[in-house]
């Protein structure tokens, strides 16, 4: 008698049925990436691209962040033209040596170091030296000089002359750039000058009297307690002469001027001086600082 199989219970499968059958057109699954050596990176060919897609953003942002500088720079120094300015220095009062400087007197020191931190700052195109003196010392005035030739060197200077600008003061100016002054400003004046004085007479009227210990015959030239002796005079008059002698082979070697038009000392009108080369140009101060803008701007 045959035992009846449950309808629900198959037979088990034989060995070559447990065995994976590809179909006839797929090829074989390979599996890739698989190493022995557990030490050895994985390299997938999803990550090869990943890496390449890095690279490939991180050399746009390099080359972007490069566009950006260079325009950023571009945008400073356009823009420099904007920010620079004219810096104004004044030279107003008696020149003398020195770091001094009140209503009446200015400073050789003064005036030559506003014009040289003029000259190094990176922010000023030109200088405008304001000024209104009546003069003052020859060294006073060749200090100056020197730090005016200094800034010259770096960018345009010019002067602007105001009620006067005479002597020692136009000395200075001769060395400018370019000269603007008002049709009746006081300028020229090109000479030295040594005043002695003399109150003997006086002292001796109230009974003052001075005694005086010197090594030199010459120690107490220019007292005031006594006349000044003729060998005295004839040494002054050759210091006044050397001194003059270098004032106005300077002034004329710096300007085209006729040493016979100014060689007497007189002061001239700023209307007539132009006639001689002695100034430029008839104008104000903002005349001179816009004149002293374009030849900065020429220069570029």
């Amino acid at each position: 008698m045959d035992t009846p199989v449950p309808e629900n219970i198959q037979p088990e499968p034989s060995p070559e049925q447990l065995l994976p059958v590809n179909a006839p057109d797929e090829a074989p699954a390979v599996v890739t990436g698989v190493h022995e050596d557990p030490a050895i990176p994985v390299t997938t060919a999803a990550s090869g691209k990943t890496a390449h897609a890095g690279l490939k953003w991180f050399v746009i942002i390099i080359f972007g962040l490069l566009v950006i500088a260079g325009l950023c720079v571009g945008v400073y120094y356009l823009a420099q033209d904007d920010i620079r300015s004219v810096s104004v220095i004044r030279m107003e009062g008696t020149m003398v040596t020195g770091n001094y400087e009140d209503a009446d007197v200015i400073g050789s020191e003064v005036v030559g170091r506003e014009l040289r931190e003029a000259a190094d700052d990176p922010m000023v195109e030109a200088i405008v030296l304001r000024v209104n003196s009546p003069g003052g010392t020859p060294a006073a005035a060749q200090e100056i000089i020197g730090d005016l030739e200094y800034a010259k060197t770096k960018k345009p200077v010019f002067v602007s002359m105001g009620d006067t600008a005479t002597s020692a003061a136009y000395y200075v100016s001769a060395h400018a750039d370019r000269i603007y002054a008002n049709p009746d400003t006081f300028t020229a004046g090109v000479g030295v000058i040594w005043t002695f004085s003399d109150i003997s007479r006086w002292m001796q009227n109230e009974g003052y009297n001075v005694s005086v210990i010197k090594s030199g015959s010459k120690k107490d030239m220019g007292s005031t307690s006594r006349p000044i002796s003729i060998e005295e005079q004839e040494y002054a008059e050759k210091i006044v002469d050397n001194s003059f002698e270098n004032f106005i082979a300077d002034v004329t070697s710096e300007r085209s001027i006729l040493r016979a038009d100014i060689e007497d000392g007189r002061v001239i009108r700023g209307a007539d001086a132009i006639k001689l080369n002695i100034v430029d140009e008839l104008g104000n101060l903002n005349d001179a600082i816009d004149g002293a803008k374009k030849m900065a701007s020429s220069r570029r």
